[in-house]
This record gives structure tokens, C-alpha cells and sequence, in this order.
């Protein structure tokens, strides 16, 4: 296992890059604490299968450093850093059975037989494989061979890190779900270091004690799930977790007031005013429909009920504003204002959450 120290980092596939824009990867410095799950998370392009590569060292950075526990590795080949990685499709040796695959990496290292038996087994069993150990893989399918490369990522005890890259792209949704819990219960049990890409919130927030959200070549924060939900520092964030996404409205803000197309809203905190371009962001699970008068004016354009509750769809000017009612809560044709609870508001100057007069950002919360 292993403390990985990102010092300075930043990658461009162009010879001689001029502007940050020329940059795949931004320029980054973190610490990922030994022994932590990590979720690296964003669109496609974003740079996070960069990262993980410069992780692995399939890719040599355009400058800075990464350290494994303090020791300069950028330079090291992958073999020499000790890790194993998963990728998006199945690496399997189709002549070897199950059972010769899941082995390889032990038997390549030279481990006991007796060992190598008993690791097999067990890996077998956590991949739900036990039934096929002695089949070759050639005939198995697409999902059944990215179980055995799982496996093989899984079987060593002894690595620095595993990384995975959308590892779980060719597995059906329901097996999807019991190889996470399998993968979480691995990290419970070993406490491997684990980095895994993905561009699904879901995967990602079931997996990782913190998650790296990255937009266009930048992390734009490192939180836990609770953290990326309730304070999103970034409005990328707001509207890549949870679904639907933050409502982000244009406003003005002067000190506890937010103007919204001439009406005030209570931010419930004092703000500077902020520059630039000046927004508030707020979950639809903590906005209400109201028919009281008070609120912003809205048109509701339609109602879907998924079942554990209703998502409200409407239009406030040229915004939409999307809001989350209980599942039996009535809506009525009346129901043309919609309110913010003041504690979830967040405030955004140029895209980058603002905090509010005398409170401090949490280390874990902030965008490296």
C-alpha cells in the first residue's frame, strides 16, 4: 500500500504546449492518503484516464512528480511500481483456464502453491466464478472474462495501489452492483490504496470514501459524497452529482440577499459582494412549491413520478428549475412559486462556490 503524492503535476500530448488550454491534464498537487478508496470522476476527455495512466505509469508527465510514499516513481516503469490495474475492457489469456488467469500474477512472483491455491479460491468466490475455475476463458463471455481480469487486479496482497478504468463498462447492471459491493468489501478487508475512473456518479459515490471530480483537464474538488452533495465547490459539481442536477440561477448577492430577476431570496449568510459572474445554486431536494405568493414566480411544465418521489420540471424566466416533492405530495395548477431552504443555498462567483463571511472551507472539500 502506498501514500501517492501528486507534486506539481500537469500533462500535454503537444510537443510544445503555450497556454494552460494546451494542458490535458491542469496542473495538480495532492497528497491520496495510503490506504483510502478514490473515485476519479467527470465527463469523457475530462483528463481523469490521463491521471490514472501518469498513476500507472503507461504515461510520462509533461512536468512535476508522483511519489509512492515519498519515493520518486515518475521515472519507473509499470512493473517497477507495484501496482495492479483493471482496464475498461477484459485483458484475460484466452488459452489458460479461470483458475491459470486468477494465478498468473502469484505464480510470476513465485508465492507458494499452497498459497496460490487458497488466494485463487477465495478471489474466485468474491467474483462468483468458483463454478468456472476450470474452464478455459476463450469461450466465456464479454462480462465473464472482465470478472477474471478483476480477479487478477484483486488476487495480490502486496501491491502499492489498484487501479481501476471503468472497469465495470462490459458488466450487466445487476452484476454491476455486486462487484462493487464485492470491491468496497475488498478495501475493508486488505485496505489496498484504490483509484477507480469512472464517468458514473453512482459507481462512484458507492466506491470511494472521497471522490475526485475532474471538468475539463482540472480537479475541481476532492470530497466525500456528503460533501460533493451539499457543498459543491464548483457549479460542474452541482450539476454532474445528483440527479437531477443544482438548479444555478444569475443573481445578484449583497450581504444576505440574493436578487433573482427583481426578486430577494434569503441566503440565511453573509456574503461579500462577489465579482464576476455571480450565481446561487441550490438541490431540487431543497427547493418547495408554494402557492402562497412568495417565492420565485414559475410555470410547471411537467410532473414525473419516479416512484420514491416526484420531480417537478418548470420554467423560471429563460432558467429551468427542477424540484423534488415527496411521493405523495399534491400539485396543484396553483403551485406557481417556488422557495429555497436558506442553509442549502450556495453562492458562485465565475463558477467557484463562495464562503460565506466568517466560515473557512473544509481541507477536504477544496479543489486541489
Amino acid at each position: 500500500m502506498a501514500k501517492i503524492t501528486l507534486d506539481n503535476l500537469a500533462h500535454s500530448y503537444l510537443p510544445n504546449p503555450q497556454s494552460e488550454d494546451d494542458y490535458a491534464l491542469k496542473e495538480l498537487n495532492h497528497d491520496w492518503v495510503d490506504g483510502e478508496a478514490y473515485a476519479l470522476l467527470g465527463a469523457s476527455g475530462c483528463g481523469k484516464s490521463t491521471l490514472l495512466n501518469i498513476i500507472s505509469g503507461l504515461l510520462h508527465p509533461s512536468q512535476g512528480r508522483i511519489l509512492f510514499n515519498d519515493r520518486d516513481v515518475t521515472s519507473e516503469p509499470t512493473a517497477a511500481r507495484n501496482i495492479a490495474q483493471v482496464f475498461q475492457f477484459p485483458v484475460v489469456y484466452d488459452t489458460m483456464t479461470v483458475r491459470d488467469n486468477l494465478a498468473f500474477p502469484l505464480r510470476n512472483r513465485g508465492a507458494d502453491a499452497s498459497y496460490i491455491q487458497d488466494r485463487v479460491q477465495h478471489i474466485a468466490k468474491m467474483i462468483g466464478m468458483e463454478g468456472e475455475l476450470n474452464h478455459k476463458a476463450r469461450g466465456l463471455t464479454a462480462d465473464a472474462k472482465q470478472k477474471i481480469s478483476l480477479g487478477r487486479g484483486m488476487v495480490r496482497e502486496d501491491v502499492n495501489a489498484l487501479l481501476f478504468d471503468e472497469p465495470l463498462t462490459v458488466i450487466d447492471p445487476h452484476m454491476k452492483w455486486e462487484l462493487r459491493t464485492q470491491l468496497k468489501s475488498l478495501h475493508h478487508e486488505f485496505g489496498h490504496t484504490m483509484i477507480y475512473v469512472t464517468h458514473d456518479q453512482t459507481e462512484a459515490l458507492t466506491f470511494a470514501d472521497k471522490v475526485v471530480v475532474m471538468y475539463d483537464g482540472r480537479v475541481v474538488q476532492i470530497g466525500t459524497p456528503q460533501e460533493l452533495f451539499e457543498t459543491p465547490a464548483h457549479t460542474f459539481v452541482g450539476y454532474f452529482i445528483g440527479s437531477p442536477g443544482m438548479n444555478v440561477l444569475a443573481a445578484t448577492v449583497d450581504g444576505s440577499t440574493a436578487y433573482i430577476e427583481g426578486t430577494e431570496v434569503d441566503l440565511g449568510a453573509g456574503y461579500s459582494v462577489p465579482d464576476g459572474k455571480v450565481e446561487i445554486g441550490v438541490r431540487p431536494e431543497f427547493a418547495s412549491l408554494s402557492s402562497n405568493g412568495t417565492g420565485l414566480p414559475i410555470k410547471i411544465r411537467r410532473v414525473e413520478d419516479v416512484g420514491r418521489h416526484k420531480i417537478v420540471r418548470a420554467d423560471f424566466f429563460e432558467n429551468e428549475i427542477n424540484v423534488i416533492a415527496g411521493e405523495g405530495a399534491e400539485i396543484g395548477a396553483d403551485m406557481n412559486r417556488v422557495t429555497f431552504e436558506a442553509a442549502h443555498i450556495n453562492v458562485y462567483a465565475n463558477d467557484w462556490r463562495v464562503e460565506p463571511m466568517g466560515t473557512q472551507a473544509s481541507p477536504a472539500g477544496e479543489a486541489a
